[in-house]
């Protein structure tokens, strides 16, 4: 069974296996890496065009283009909150429904330096630690992001391609297939896959029979 302590002990377990401190949170969530060139959107770009819909990077505009969406539809559905109980998104993304679920969203995007080894790991430690208030968002994920990410597209081994988890929701390649419409949908999907059960109704009280003398 899982507690908030122990989901809070293998958040800081994720954590150590990337040789981060608990709490870190890159400076640098995507780098858009295409062949042998990287452009880098920082946090506080993201954070810019979160707080104002400013677009202080040539990258992002880009991605924004490329997204499928309008810049306002990215800001919008990027700040989108959902509710959550840590308890259910931990129980998922710990269970092989929930490992095979975090291996497929990151079919392009991970770790930098380490790539698709520490993906699973990066992407879960992400989403457990913007959980913790009971509420998430693709800007909250994104924050949390444990190391640099890229969004690879490297002749042949890697597409740049993303599998949004809503295929069924998505219109056209872009919104089907680009990085930041991956992310309007990514916490949608965490919401209904983390959902608990609800508990087991208690029988109805029935009094003891009285007896006659």
């Amino acid at each position: 069974m899982f507690s908030r302590l122990g989901v809070g002990l293998l958040a800081v377990a994720s954590l150590a296996a990337l040789a981060v401190p608990a709490g870190a949170g890159t400076k640098r969530p995507v780098r858009w890496n295409t062949g042998g060139a990287v452009w880098t959107t920082t946090s506080k770009d993201f954070k810019a065009f979160f707080k104002s819909g400013e677009i202080n990077d040539r990258a992002l505009d880009a991605g924004i283009s490329n997204s499928g969406w309008t810049a306002e539809e990215i800001q919008e559905g990027m700040t989108k909150t959902y509710a959550v109980d840590i308890i259910g998104v931990s129980r998922f993304l710990y269970s092989n429904d929930g490992v095979k679920f975090l291996k497929d969203q990151t079919r392009s995007y991970f770790p930098y330096w380490t790539m698709t080894p520490t993906s699973v790991v990066a992407l879960r430690s992400a989403i457990i630690a913007d959980s913790i208030d009971g509420e998430i968002s693709s800007a909250g994920i994104m924050a949390e992001l444990p190391v640099d990410f890229r969004l690879a597209d490297t002749c042949g081994t890697y597409d740049g391609t993303q599998n949004v988890c809503a295929p069924n929701h998505c219109e056209g390649d872009a919104q089907c297939t680009s990085l930041l419409s991956w992310y309007v949908f990514l916490p949608a999907c965490i919401q209904a896959n983390s959902v608990l059960p609800e508990p087991a109704a208690r029988p109805a009280y029935v009094a003891p029979a009285r007896p006659l003398w």
